[in-house]
C-alpha cells in the first residue's frame, strides 16, 4: 500500500491541512485521514489535490503541432485549411508511428496533470480505406501506448461514415476513418477484448464523429450500442457546419440533436462552439458534458464557447487537449477563463462573488471530466481511483487568507508545478518527470525523423 502525506490537500470539503492518503493494491484510495502525523514511509508532497481526466484527444496529432502554423495561398486561413494539412499527415502514419507518438502524448499529459484522457480514437483503416487483417489494429496500438505510460484511458471508437451532412462520400484522409454499422460492430467487438486487457480502471465508449460524418438513421442506431457507456460527438465547431446543418437539415446542430435524441448525462459533446442562447441553456438542462478544448479551439479559431450562460443555466463542462498542440492543464483552464473575459471585458468571469476563479474552474473540470470518462474519480476520497496530483509551489507565500491560492497560481501564473501524479494510483510521474521519459521520448524522436523522411 502506498501512502502520501500533504500538508495541504484538496479534500470534498475543502482544503485540509496535514492529510495522509493511502492507496489500496487495487488502484483505489483506501483511506483518508485529516489532520494526520506524517509517517516515514509516505511520500511528502506540498499540495495534493484530485486530478484531472483529459475529456478529448486525437493523439496522432501530437506530431503535426506547428506544422500548420504557415499561413497557405487561400485569402483566408481557417479550420478547413488546418484539416486539409491534417489528412496530408495522416496518411503518413503507420501504426508503429502512431503507437509511439501516442505514448509521448500520454506521457505530456500526465506530466502537465492529467491522470486519465478519453482517446476519441478515429484513425483504423490504411492510407486510402483498405482494412488491416485486425480491424482493432490501431486501437491496440493506442492500448498499448497506455499500458505503457501507465495512464486511465477511456477508449472511444469513432464513427465515421460520410464525408458531408449531405451524405457525400468520403474522400482523401477521410478514408482513414471509414466504417459502416456492420464494419463498426465488428470493431467494437475487438475493442472491447482489448479494453479487458488492460487495467480495471479502463472504459469504453463510442463516439460518432459529428453530424457531418454521422447519417440520422446510424446516430440513433449507436446511441443503444452502449446505453451505460460514454457517449461522445463532436458538435457546432464551426460555422461552416451550422450553414449546412440549417440547408440539409433544416435545424442548428445542438437544436436537431436536442430535438430528435434523448441526451442526458451520459453524453460529452465536444465544443459546442456556435449555439444561440435557447441552445446553450437547453443543453445545460440534459446533464450533459460540454467538453472544451480552448487551446485547441483558439488555434483553429473556433470562436468561444458561452461558458458563463452556460455554467449560470447549471450546465456541466470539463476540459481536453484536443489536437495536443500544447498539452497543458493550466492552460486549458486558463484559456477558458481568459475567452470569456475578452468577449464580455471583464476579470474572473467563471466564479461567483468572493470565489476564486482557479478553483471554480478547477472544481467543475473535475466533474465535468470524471463524468464524461465514465471515470469513478474526481476527489480525493475512499473508493475511488486514486487519481492525483502534487504541486509544489516555485516561491513561498503565505496562504492563510487565500486558501485557493495553490490553484490560483498554477492556472494563472505558473508559480506552482507538477511534481508527482499517479493513475489508477500507479505513480508514473516523479520530480516532475514521467518514469518511462527516456524511452518513450527517444522512440518519439525517431518516429519523427522517419515521418520527415516522407514528407
Amino acid at each position: 500500500m502506498q501512502s502520501i502525506f500533504a500538508e495541504r490537500a484538496l479534500l470534498p470539503q475543502g482544503w485540509v491541512e496535514k492529510v495522509l492518503v493511502a492507496i489500496g493494491e487495487d488502484g483505489r484510495i483506501a483511506q483518508v485521514e485529516n489532520g494526520s502525523a506524517a509517517k516515514p514511509e509516505a511520500l511528502h508532497v506540498p499540495i495534493l489535490l484530485p486530478a484531472l481526466g483529459n475529456l478529448h484527444s486525437h493523439t496522432f496529432q501530437r506530431a503535426m503541432a506547428g506544422l500548420a502554423e504557415r499561413r497557405g495561398p487561400s485569402e483566408r486561413d481557417s479550420f478547413w485549411t488546418w484539416r486539409a494539412v491534417m489528412y496530408r499527415f495522416l496518411d503518413l502514419l503507420t501504426p508503429d508511428e502512431i503507437e509511439a507518438v501516442a505514448a509521448f502524448a500520454f506521457m505530456e499529459m500526465q506530466e502537465a496533470g492529467f491522470a486519465a484522457v478519453a482517446e476519441f480514437h478515429y484513425l483504423h483503416n490504411r492510407p486510402g480505406g483498405t482494412t488491416y487483417a485486425d480491424p482493432g489494429e490501431l486501437s491496440a496500438r493506442i492500448a498499448v501506448a497506455a499500458r505503457e505510460t501507465g495512464i486511465g484511458l477511456t477508449l472511444l471508437p469513432v464513427y465515421y461514415r460520410q464525408g458531408g451532412v449531405d451524405g457525400r462520400p468520403l474522400a482523401g484522409g477521410q478514408l482513414r476513418f471509414g466504417n459502416d454499422l456492420d464494419s463498426f460492430a465488428t470493431l467494437m467487438e475487438r475493442a472491447k477484448g482489448i479494453v479487458h486487457n488492460l487495467p480495471a480502471d479502463t472504459g469504453l465508449g463510442i463516439a460518432p464523429h459529428s453530424l457531418r460524418a454521422v447519417p440520422p438513421d446510424d446516430l440513433k442506431a449507436l446511441e443503444n450500442w452502449l446505453p451505460e457507456q460514454p457517449f461522445h460527438m463532436h458538435i457546432a465547431e464551426q460555422a461552416a457546419e451550422v450553414e449546412e446543418m440549417l440547408a440539409v437539415l433544416g435545424a442548428r446542430p445542438v437544436e436537431w440533436l436536442l430535438e430528435h435524441l434523448p441526451v442526458d448525462d451520459g453524453w460529452c459533446l465536444i465544443h459546442c462552439t456556435h449555439m444561440e442562447p435557447y441552445e446553450t441553456e437547453a443543453l445545460a438542462r440534459t446533464g450533459a458534458v460540454a467538453g472544451l478544448c480552448p487551446v485547441t479551439e483558439a488555434n483553429l479559431g473556433d470562436g468561444i464557447f458561452d461558458a458563463t450562460r452556460f455554467t449560470a443555466s447549471g450546465g456541466r463542462l470539463g476540459v481536453g487537449s484536443d489536437s495536443n498542440i500544447l498539452i497543458s492543464v493550466n492552460e486549458e483552464l486558463r484559456q477558458l477563463e481568459y475567452s470569456q473575459r475578452l468577449r464580455d471585458r471583464a476579470r474572473v468571469v467563471m466564479a461567483e462573488s468572493g470565489h476564486s476563479a482557479g478553483r471554480r474552474l478547477y472544481d467543475r473540470a473535475l466533474a465535468g471530466s470524471a463524468q464524461a470518462l465514465g471515470r469513478h474519480a474526481g476527489a480525493i476520497a475512499p473508493g475511488k481511483w486514486a487519481d492525483l496530483v502534487a504541486l509544489s509551489p516555485r516561491e513561498a507565500f503565505p496562504m492563510s487568507n487565500h486558501p485557493d491560492l495553490p490553484l490560483d497560481g498554477w492556472v494563472f501564473t505558473n508559480d506552482h508545478v507538477v511534481t508527482d501524479l499517479w493513475s489508477g494510483g500507479r505513480h508514473m510521474v516523479r520530480e516532475g518527470r514521467h518514469t518511462g521519459r527516456d524511452a518513450i521520448a527517444a522512440r518519439y524522436r525517431a518516429c519523427l525523423a522517419a515521418i520527415a523522411e516522407r514528407m
